[in-house]
């Protein structure tokens, strides 16, 4: 599973270089057509956007796979190792809560809104709460990974984790 997750990690972040060169695209492209031409692309505004909130939570799952995310390491490594596990514990708990609210919630939104059209797209709106339902997912699995191996590992010295240095 480790390796799919790591495979799945590079995907979304080729897809975010992707979606970042889209959104150069669409926002240099209107600033020229506006200033220069007296004219623009009219969605430009709109699918940028949503390209940023997207690329937003992808970035956020990369970087929770990876253990780039802040962490209270000088006040946990003060603690015995008994106590750094079962804050990791109490931590990960947290954290699958907090996931467990933004996937209902944007499940909600993501329902509610499949009717709705967007001003300029008209792509259902769906697709800008349906972000939610991504990173709740994503992020779930990456936690209750992490859940599980503490657990089964609760007896073993911890190891802090490190961020990935990936030279991609």
């Amino acid at each position: 599973m480790k390796r799919f997750l790591d495979v799945y990690c590079q995907v979304l972040s080729a897809l975010m270089a992707l979606l970042l060169a889209i959104m150069v695209v669409l926002v240099f492209g209107n600033v020229v057509l506006r200033y220069g031409f007296h004219s623009g692309i009219t969605f430009s505004e709109e699918v940028s956007r949503w390209l940023f909130v997207w690329l937003t939570f992808m970035g956020a799952v990369v970087a929770l796979h990876q253990n780039a995310h802040m962490t209270l390491g000088e006040v946990v490594s003060a603690l015995s190792p008994k106590a750094q596990r079962i804050c990791h514990l109490i931590a990960l708990a947290l954290m699958l809560w907090v996931t467990y609210l933004i996937l209902t919630g944007s499940w909600a939104q993501t329902v509610i809104n499949l009717d709705n059209a967007a001003p300029v797209t008209g792509w259902s709106q769906a697709w800008f709460y349906g972000v939610g339902v991504f990173f709740g997912i994503s992020s779930g699995v990456i936690l209750l990974m992490d859940f599980w191996d503490s657990i089964r590992n609760f007896n073993s010295p911890m190891t802090t984790p490190q961020p990935s240095s990936h030279a991609e």
